[in-house]
Formats: C-alpha cells, structure tokens, sequence
C-alpha cells in the first residue's frame, strides 16, 4: 500500500482509496480527489509539508496529513 505522501515529485498517480474519516475525508473529496482520479505531484515543500498536486487541472496544496490518507496505485 502507498500513499500520495510517498509519491515523489514529478510523478503522476491513479488514487484507490481514500482513508480518511468524516470532515476530512469530505475536505479531500471536495477538492476532487476521489477514486480513480489521476493525481499530479507538482511539488514537495523541503520539510514535505504541504504537497502541491494537479488534480482535474486544478492547482491543490495538500497538508502531509491528508496526503498519507490518500492510497494511490
């Protein structure tokens, strides 16, 4: 199982699952990151917090927590 958190940068994912619980899980799904999406790893900040993705053409930041909710393949 990886996560998003582990992607690295440059590289392009499909998600799998989403983790999460409740409100967060609704925040990840309200930026569009959903099963089956492709994600886009656009950047990691030095520290690895946030995570700058692409998703649907839109420019997202990810916090290091939400980023390891979300299982990519």
């Amino acid at each position: 199982m990886k996560t998003l958190k582990e992607v690295s940068c440059g590289k392009s994912v499909k998600v799998k699952k989403l983790t999460g619980e409740g409100p967060v899980k609704r925040r990840i799904m309200d930026m569009g990151i959903t099963k089956g999406v492709d994600v886009f790893v656009r950047k990691v900040a030095p520290l690895g917090d946030p995570i700058e993705v692409t998703v649907r053409g839109y420019e997202l930041s990810l916090r290091k927590a939400d980023a390891e909710m979300i299982e990519v393949e």
